[in-house]
């Protein structure tokens, strides 16, 4: 098997990354031309090493002003000072989101959506939820709200380093109704003032740069919610429901969540570039080397996590999964995804009885997420 596969076209990848963290931890692809990194103790390594840096998206000369302007500033796909400005800029966004319940958006979702006590899942509620929850959070309207939901699936790919013309052209008319539509109501914000000059003062930035910063960040807030959480919401589901046990309470459903992410990952891997030469485990990783970091592989490292291979919600160190990565990197949605995640999951086996109407789940053609296509449920109180 090689190391670059897509999801949907695996059963299951597990074993193939348990064999590999045993016997090929840091493994080159001569086929992909890439570094494969399986063991948790060196993940960690090219996680944390400030020389090893997020790959730049390569130019595309048919993406428009806006589309641009947000693949330049977003905190996720920067490196050095730049990530440091957007990093910082994405957590001060952060802190002032305001706390939304997700009960009535989630009840306003199942509303719409259900036909005959039964419901998909994926569409209905993962793919939209967390984003409307952000979107909630920081008062934007209704009809705005309704667009940015309804346009994400599409925009994320804005993230993806090979897009058609037809993609481009789609996100070009995106990317400028979200800006446009974000950057209107930052100015509105009771905090619009309070927000610009911290970030323009701390980085000595003109606050023209500080609010196009901003505005793309909080972009980038829509867009990590729906990454990090539209796959956990799916899996940490499946994985409750598959193992029927009783339900208790928040904290066990929390457990069960933190335990799903180390287990059964939304995430499978994230990419890096050697920026330098780097030595790893007496290995030359030449400068320029891409470097794909597996994180589903980590989280199986029998080293780091006793019985690995086992769901166990009571292991002591599950809490140390890479999913969300580690270091300067780490995704800034992880603590918001899973109370999110325990928000929803706890109303939902709280007010209803749950059965899976399928036995095969089929997964999105993607390499690095693992993420079903559509889970359909049975919903009863």
């Amino acid at each position: 098997m090689t190391t670059l596969f897509l999801q949907s076209e695996i059963k299951n990848p597990y074993p193939f990354y348990e064999k590999m963290t045993v016997e090929n931890p840091i493994y080159w692809d001569e086929t992909n031309k890439i570094w494969a990194v399986y063991s948790y103790e060196h993940c960690v390594e090219v996680l944390k090493n400030e020389n090893a840096h997020i790959p730049q998206l390569p130019f595309n000369p048919n993406l428009n002003h806006y589309a641009l302007e947000i693949i330049s500033n977003l905190a996720r796909l920067s490196n050095g000072v730049q990530h440091q400005i957007a990093k910082e800029t994405a957590n001060i966004l952060f802190s002032y989101m305001k706390t939304i319940g997700v009960d009535s958006i989630l009840k306003e979702l199942i509303d719409n959506e259900i036909s005959q006590n039964q419901i998909n899942w994926v569409d209905s509620v993962c793919k939209k939820l967390p984003v409307l929850t952000v979107l909630k959070s920081f008062d934007f309207d209704t009809q705005d709200s309704i667009f940015i939901s309804e346009k994400i699936s599409s925009f994320v790919k804005i993230m993806s380093p090979n897009k058609t013309l037809e993609e481009t052209i789609l996100l070009n008319e995106i990317a400028e109704k979200i800006y446009t539509i974000t950057s209107k109501h930052i100015s509105k914000l009771p905090f619009y003032e309070s927000l610009l000059s911290q970030i323009s003062t701390s980085q000595n930035i003109s606050l023209e740069k500080t609010l196009s910063i901003c505005t793309v960040n909080l972009i980038g807030l829509f867009i990590q919610s729906y990454d990090a959480c539209r796959g956990l919401l799916s899996n940490a589901l499946l994985q409750i429901i598959s193992k029927e046990t009783l339900f208790k309470d928040k904290n066990w459903i929390q457990k069960m969540i933190v335990e799903t992410l180390r287990f059964d990952p939304p995430i499978h891997n994230t990419r890096r570039i050697a920026n330098i030469d780097i030595q790893l485990n007496n290995i030359t990783i030449k400068k320029d080397d891409s470097i794909l970091v597996v994180l589903a592989g980590a989280n199986r490292d029998s080293k780091k996590f006793e019985n690995a291979i086992d769901f166990d919600f009571e292991r002591e160190n599950n809490s140390e999964h890479l999913t969300f990565g580690i270091g300067g990197h780490m995704c800034l949605a992880k603590y918001f995804s899973v109370q999110l995640t325990t928000n929803v999951l706890y109303y939902l086996l709280k007010h209803f009885k749950i059965s899976i109407l399928e036995n095969e789940i089929e997964y999105e053609p993607m390499i690095n997420a693992r993420s079903p296509k559509a889970i359909y449920i049975s919903l009863y109180n």
